[in-house]
């Protein structure tokens, strides 16, 4: 408690502290041009709202008008025009579907935002500073600029995943059914279970992570991030972000129920990154029903298809011990007691189905702190499809 009065009593003064040992640390003045710089972050963040509502859990959203989203500042916008009601055409990856199409039971008005405008979570200066407290090192990335076993104790990302081989592929699309966990990590510290697109250099990142610093909780919630030429940043926080298409759903929700290690029901959730095949937008799409959620335009991108895809675990410390993914344990393959991912699927170069995808290779950094097993073809359980394993306890 002393530490959060601190730290409120220190941000009113226009200073932050920050840890990256045991979550405190030397206070940090702004600059006058540095608390400029944030300000105008949180304009292009909290645009005017029609109306503020709030989630189950407690969170304020801001109605924001379809067309004043973050993502319509980007210069590539100005002489674009989308309707808020729009839907990409591939219908072709999931295989069952559901009328369950309303989300109005995360709101406490039962309804969301009305028509016409979607949900943008309300953003503090303070939220801002801690995101920036911890550098490039706290942002999300793919695996492969990293080594295995690598056993730098000053690591603070560690990874373990399934990705695709080879460099030469083209992909237009990847789904997952991601098994939800709760692992337990400290103030300074997020542990993600994600799909991860590489584009060129860009990328995205669809999942849910446990992230105290960006969501002050620590549930396991939904996000987006887009990495995209020198800018990069979660949901719709910055002018490469997403672009919401629907009002009663907002990035960064709770999930609920969380899988318990070693019952007989896990719990998951269907993701999905698709690239429209008549405009080249990539869609994230959620559910059992393949809802889409919201949309990339084409113009983010400096390529067209996605070369690289992994599925699995990232976790970050800015202190040791790391933190614990999936369900904290070591694996070994069975779907009571491991986190898991399973129906991988991709969506080739020429638009067509993989459910196989036997070109990946498993990674994992330390194998000191986590483990991976990923198979494709496990007798007598087709319906599974492809499948990985993942997690572990960190302490490295």
């Amino acid at each position: 408690m002393e530490v959060i009065w601190m730290f409120l009593i220190c941000c009113i003064f226009g200073i932050i502290i920050i840890s990256h040992s045991n979550d405190f640390v030397e206070a940090k003045s702004l600059s006058k041009v540095e608390d400029l710089e944030i300000e105008k972050r949180l304009r292009t963040i909290n645009k005017p709202a029609v109306k503020i509502i709030k989630s189950i859990d407690g969170e304020r959203y801001g109605c924001v008008d379809f067309f004043k989203q973050p993502a319509f500042d980007h210069p590539s916008m100005k002489n674009h025009t989308y309707h808020y009601k729009m839907r990409p055409i591939w219908k072709g990856m999931r295989e069952r579907k559901t009328n369950n199409t309303n989300f109005g039971y995360l709101w406490e008005n039962g309804v969301g935002c009305p028509i016409g405008t979607v949900p943008m979570q309300r953003v503090t200066k303070e939220d801002l500073l801690r995101l920036d407290s911890f550098g490039d090192n706290y942002k999300p990335r793919g695996s492969w600029n990293y080594t295995t076993d690598d056993s730098n104790s000053n690591n603070q990302k560690h990874f373990a995943v399934a990705r695709t081989v080879g460099s030469d592929k083209r992909f237009n699309g990847a789904t997952m059914d991601l098994c939800l966990t709760a692992p337990k990590v400290r103030l300074n510290q997020y542990s993600a279970s994600r799909l991860h697109i590489q584009i060129g250099n860009d990328f995205l990142q669809t999942g849910f992570t446990v992230n105290p610093t960006l969501y002050k909780d620590s549930q396991p919630r939904t996000f987006v991030y887009t990495k995209s030429g020198e800018k990069s940043c979660y949901n719709s926080y910055c002018d490469v972000g997403m672009i919401l298409v629907r009002q009663d759903i907002p990035l960064g929700m709770a999930l609920s129920p969380v899988s318990v290690r070693g019952a007989r029901t896990t719990h998951y959730g269907v993701f999905g990154l698709i690239k429209d095949q008549i405009n080249g937008n990539w869609w994230l799409q959620f559910g059992n029903a393949a809802e889409e959620i919201g949309f990339w335009p084409s113009s983010r991108f400096h390529q067209s298809s996605g070369n690289l895809v992994e599925w699995g675990g990232e976790v970050y410390s800015a202190s040791l011990p790391s933190p614990q993914m999936g369900f904290g344990y070591f694996v070994d393959g069975q779907m009571r007691y491991d986190a898991y991912i399973k129906r991988i699927s991709v969506i080739d170069g020429f638009n067509k189905i993989d459910r196989k995808v036997a070109y990946t290779e498993k990674f994992v950094d330390d194998t000191r702190g986590y483990q991976v097993i990923d198979k494709y073809n496990i007798p007598g359980y087709s319906i599974l499809g492809h499948i990985m394993f993942y997690g572990g306890p960190g302490n490295l």
